[in-house]
């Protein structure tokens, strides 16, 4: 679900609101005890830890609650989108000193080989998608059509003579 305000930004959260969160964002509105369900064991999480979670989270504007019936039904104001770019924005800013460059420099640097390569694929289809290819720029020809007017016969062959001639 989007964010009520485009232009309000979505705040940062801690570690332990991600977690929180990641249910959410997969399954849509759950209640407290579902969300509780969802977070893994090895946390050691209390019941009430979540729920002191969820109030702290509506307190912040990253989720929204319904009653329905004796429980509490909360849904993401933010989508995970939205609350990765304002994380990654913020990081880049702190640690980086707001230079994609020195962040690019430093995941490159450990980043795994499947990772380079779904990087290179991702920097391919943005580079695409700012800059289409131009049909009437020198490079973006298409061969011609052999049965397109004109072209009724295929092009010679490049050969070393041609046949009854003596070379």
């Amino acid at each position: 679900m989007p964010s009520k305000d485009r232009r309000t930004p979505a705040p940062r959260l801690s570690d332990m609101e991600w977690e929180v969160m990641k249910p959410l964002w997969k399954r849509g509105p759950m209640a407290a005890r579902d969300i509780y369900d969802s977070v893994p064991d090895s946390f050691g999480w209390a019941y009430e830890t979540v729920k002191t979670m969820l109030a702290r989270l509506v307190k912040k504007g990253v989720l929204r609650y319904q009653q329905v019936g004796n429980s509490y039904l909360y849904s993401a104001v933010f989508t995970r989108s939205e609350m990765a770019r304002e994380a990654t924005t913020s990081l880049i800013r702190r640690v980086f000193d707001g230079g994609l460059s020195m962040f690019f420099a430093h995941f490159v640097e450990h980043a795994s080989e499947e990772e380079l390569a779904a990087l290179k694929a991702e920097l391919a289809r943005a580079r695409k998608q700012r800059h289409p290819p131009n049909p009437l720029q020198r490079g973006n020809e298409h061969p011609p059509n052999p049965l397109q007017r004109g072209n009724e016969h295929p092009p010679e062959s490049p050969s070393k003579g041609r046949r009854g001639s003596k070379a």
